[in-house]
């Protein structure tokens, strides 16, 4: 709250010498001096609001400020409710997993992808096993055939450190 506050100047904050009014009621009354329109709005018990600092002379509007602020954040919070966000989940394997425990994994894999979850897939490379990455590298290639069905690879398969990366997404004709 405190940010739009502070990206509106009000009343005195107003320092032009002349602004573009517009009234109460949304009518334009035209460029008055500034001093005029701040008492026109304190005879209407309300705030003068500059709403448009860049325009030449800036634009003022004559409303009640913290109905306008409630408004505006109100207004936000539909938009980020609006807003979809993709969650991406992940499952974490090593080189020498077992075709069964991968099986698992898979398995959960598709649920997410299934409801539109990303998944990234963790191989982590402990001791000696990083000198074999090509191992890694064909464990994720069979991971992404078993979801070719479903899913498309987004990144693919790369070095991080100790581990290698695969990243899946649900393809389009899924949805």
């Amino acid at each position: 709250m405190a940010i739009s506050k502070s990206s509106y100047r009000i009343n005195e904050q107003i320092r032009n010498r002349e602004v573009r009014l517009i009234g109460e009621n949304g009518e334009n009354v035209g460029v008055v001096p500034t001093r005029d329109a701040l008492e026109r709005a304190i005879a209407a018990d309300l705030d003068l609001v500059e709403v448009a600092p860049n325009a030449d002379p800036p634009v003022c509007k004559i409303m009640d400020f913290g109905k306008f602020q409630y408004e505006q954040a109100k207004k936000e919070r539909e938009a980020r409710k609006q807003q979809k966000q993709v969650e991406i989940k992940e499952i974490r394997l090593r080189p020498k997993t077992t075709d069964h425990h991968r099986m698992f994994k898979v398995k959960a894999a598709r649920e997410w992808i299934g409801d539109g979850m990303k998944v990234r897939v963790r191989i982590r490379f402990r001791g000696r096993e990083i000198q074999y990455p090509e191992i890694a590298q064909q464990l994720l290639d069979t991971i992404a055939k078993e979801l070719e069905d479903i899913a498309i690879v987004e990144q693919r398969p790369g070095m991080e450190g100790r581990t290698m990366l695969m990243v899946l997404a649900p393809s389009k004709g899924g949805d």
